[in-house]
Parts: C-alpha cells; structure tokens; sequence
C-alpha cells in the first residue's frame, strides 16, 4: 500500500508539471500585475519621466524667451538733481540770468524696437523650437528605456515564480518519499543508502530553492525602484506574444526610421546646423527705432517750469572686427555638426548589430523550444518505462524519483527557453524602435 501511495505522489506530481507547470496556476490571483499595468505606472511615476518633462517645459519657455526679439523693450526712467553752484550771466541794462535751474527734474518713457535684424531673431526661435523637440525625443526615448527595463524585469519574474512552483513540488515529493523509505527501513526492506540519496537530493533542493527565492526578490526590489513603491509583488504570466511582421530584409530600413536614438541623433544635427547659421548671423547688421517721451524742467525763459519733450531716432548697427570670435566660433560649430554626423553613423552601426544579434537569439530560442520540447517527451516517455520496471522489480524507489525528478527538469527548460524566446522577441521590437509602452 505505501508504495502504491508513494508511486500516486509522483505521478500526481508529474500530472501537475505537465498539464500546469506552464500556467502558473499559483499566479492567477487578483492581486496579479500585468505587463501593461506595470509599465503605466512605471512611466506616470519615474523620475526621469518627470525630468524629461520639464525639460520640455523649459524649452517651450525657450521659444517665448526667443520670440521675444519680435516685441519692444519699454521703460520708464525718472531722476532729480541738485546742481550748485548755479551759473549765472549778467547783461547789461538786462539782469542777471541763469544758464539752468538749481533743481532738475526729469521723466520719460523709453521705447527701444528692434525694425530688422536681418533673421537673427527668426533663427533664435527656430533653435528654440529645435530644442523642444529634442526634449520631446529624450523624453519618448526615456519612457522606450523605461517599459524595456521594466519588460525585463517582468519576464524574469515569471520564470522565477513558475521555478518555485517546480521547486516546492519537488521538494514536497521527496520529503513524502523519505518517509516512506524510512518507514521501509524499519521493515527491513530498504538501506541506509536510499534513505541518504534521498536527504542530499532534498538538500540540493532546498538549496536551489534559496537561490530562486533571492533572485525573485532581487527582481521586485528592481520592480519597485521603478514603480515607485515597495511591497510583494506578484506578476501574471503573459506568454502569447508574436514576431513583428515585417519582412525580414526591411528590419533595418524600420529601425533607422523608428529609434530614438537615431531620431535624437538627426535632431542634434540639426540643432547643430541651426547653432551654426544663428552664429553667421552675428555678422548682419541690426536696423532699430528708438523713442523716448516725457517732461523736464531747464527750458528758457522758465527754468523751473517741467515742459513736455521728446527724442526720436534710428540707428543701424554694422559689425566690422569682432577679433576674430566670429570665425573661431563657426568653427566650433563647424566641428560639432562633424560630430554629430559621426555619431549618426555609429548610431546605425550599433542598431544594425542589435537587429542582427537579436534576429539570430530569436532563431536561436526556437531551436531551443523544439529540443527542450523533443527532451520533454523523452523523459516521459523514459518515466513510463521506468513505471514498468519499478512494477516488475528491476529498480528502486530512487530511480523512479529520478525519472520523476528530469521530467520537473525538462519541463523548467522548455519554460525557460520560453521565456528567452519571449525576451529575445521584444529585443527585437525594441531594437526595431516599436514603443513598448
């Protein structure tokens, strides 16, 4: 009867493995989180989400701060003096005269308008408006970095948690199985040696456990940093996922169309071209209007009187020698287009090896499913015969567990070569550019 209790326990065990041990049936709580879920909160809370953010605010206050140079420059200015000694002028048969009051009084409002400075202030708002969307790339490619950690991280919680479930049910059969040995010992009908195979595999069990418990909770410590909270958490396994449909020989022409670090890339050039036009700009002469309106005292014969006056004016400004700053400035611009244009082309040199590389982990994955999948029908099919000579008396208990023990085995790596699959396949997303969030 013990063995017929103890043969149910493992085949009940392998029932488990095989019909469930892919579906993580312990992670179908409510509480659950999704990929999707996950990400959202990710991007609504991370910092650097919120940073990227106010760099975009900044910019826009940028493009008002550049439109600026449309609009005039107005003040008001007022000022009292006293002047001694007074000069005076004396006429005959006339009297004696003041040249200017003792007490001077003055008011104005002061109008500066720019009339035409030859685009200078038109390519200020357009390095302006460069800048912002600059901002708005860094922040799409901040949130893309984010949901690809975050991805990460996931998957490897789903494995990890479907490798405790493994792990615990293993254990939980070999502890039932020493007790059953030992209860055979006492009849005499097992030795010492079962009963300390039994205890190291258990050993070894337990140990593997600990390092699968670690590990899970290194990952959710890295979850949390990137929610934003702490506490357990318990992740759904979502495992249907596709390839891109994208024909095999256009995968690059996407990728350079759709990263963000290209298109970031290509914007830094153009920041750059701009920066350097705005620059040659410092050499065009500058058309102004200049009106100033108000009162004073000091007109003759009233010197005390405050009288209404007014100055009007246009000046044209024309640089000639700046000392050469001009000219060592362009060519600083100069060099930071070459740059940019450099680090344009190493750009798509690391994108085409990233779509390389993933095309061939994702053919790499398969090939691993098929033998992992070839290996689990193998170790089934090698548990039945080891049934049949158990039943006939040609092995022992410990060989059964064996069998029992490489079907858990191969069943975690088809699981895990699943899983890679999976990771492989939003690799390559990611490398091709598709948003993950």
């Amino acid at each position: 009867m013990n063995k017929i209790l103890c043969h149910c326990k493992i085949i009940f065990l392998m029932a488990v493995l095989l019909s469930g041990g892919l579906s993580a049936s312990c992670q179908t709580a409510a509480d659950s989180l999704s990929l999707a879920k996950i990400i959202s909160t990710v991007i609504a809370n991370h910092p650097s989400v919120k940073q990227a953010s106010e760099g975009i605010t900044s910019a826009e206050a940028g493009i008002g701060l550049a439109r600026s140079g449309y609009f005039p420059n107005i003040d008001a200015t007022a000022s009292y003096a006293r002047i001694g000694p007074v000069q005076e002028l004396t006429f005959p048969g006339f009297g004696t005269f003041q040249l200017y009051p003792a007490d001077n009084y003055s008011a104005s409002l002061n109008v500066y308008q720019n009339v035409y400075d030859f685009g200078k202030t038109h390519k200020n708002v357009l390095l302006a408006k460069e800048v912002k969307n600059l901002n708005e790339q860094t922040l799409d490619q901040v949130k893309q970095k984010l949901a690809y950690s975050a991805t990460l991280i996931y998957y490897s919680m789903v494995y990890l948690q479907q490798a405790i479930v493994i792990n615990k049910d293993q254990l939980k059969t070999l502890k039932e199985h020493l007790e059953f040995v030992k209860k055979k010992q006492e009849t005499g009908s097992a030795i010492q040696y079962e009963i300390l195979s039994t205890e190291v595999k258990i050993s070894a069990v337990e140990s593997a456990g600990i390092d699968l418990q670690t590990s899970l909770q290194n990952q959710i410590s890295e979850m949390n940093a990137l929610m934003g909270q702490s506490g357990n958490i318990t992740v759904n396994n979502e495992l249907n996922i596709t390839l891109p449909d994208i024909p095999v020989d256009s995968l690059l022409s996407i990728a350079y169309k759709q990263r963000d670090e290209l298109k970031l890339a290509h914007q830094k050039t153009a920041l750059a071209e701009m920066k350097y036009k705005l620059i040659k700009t410092q050499e065009y002469p500058s058309l102004n209007l200049q009106l100033t309106g108000g009162g004073k005292n000091g007109y003759i014969p009233n010197l005390n009187a405050v009288k209404a006056n007014f100055t009007a004016g246009i000046g044209l400004k024309v640089p000639i020698f700046q000392g050469t700053r001009t000219k060592y400035t362009l060519l600083q611009a100069k060099s930071a287009i070459n740059s940019t244009d450099f680090e344009t082309e190493l750009i798509k040199r690391n994108i085409a090896a990233e779509v390389a590389e993933n095309e061939e982990n994702i053919k790499a994955s398969l090939k691993k499913i098929d033998r992992y999948t070839l290996l689990l029908s193998q170790s089934k099919e090698a548990f039945r015969l080891a049934q049949m000579n158990y039943q006939a008396g040609s092995i022992t208990n410990l060989d059964i567990l064996d069998a029992a023990t490489t079907i858990s085995e191969s069943s975690l790596l088809l699981f895990r070569s699943r899983i890679d699959y999976i990771i492989n396949v939003f690799k390559l997303k990611a490398s091709l550019g598709e948003r993950l969030y």
